[in-house]
């Protein structure tokens, strides 16, 4: 699971507090992308798609959710797996 942030983002924090609890609990891996330090490296892809949509969570590479964490349907489609 990947989680694409930005530095000051609020709802970025929490969403990765709530990443990080689920985590812990479920025992999946959790990695966090700061779209503009991507930008500031040459990958203007991430923040050219999802800057606008911070946080958002990408299961398998594939856009799960942006905003908040939808705790729900993420425990079901980690079920699946």
């Amino acid at each position: 699971m990947t989680l694409l942030t930005r530095a000051g983002c609020g709802l970025c924090a929490r969403a990765a507090e709530q990443l990080a609890a689920l985590r812990d609990e479920l025992g999946f891996t959790l990695l966090t992308t700061d779209v503009d330090s991507e930008a500031a490296a040459g990958n203007t892809a991430l923040r050219a798609q999802y800057g606008d949509l911070l946080p958002v969570v990408l299961l398998n590479g594939v856009e799960h959710g942006y905003w908040e964490v939808d705790e729900a349907q993420l425990r079901d489609d980690l079920a699946t797996l």
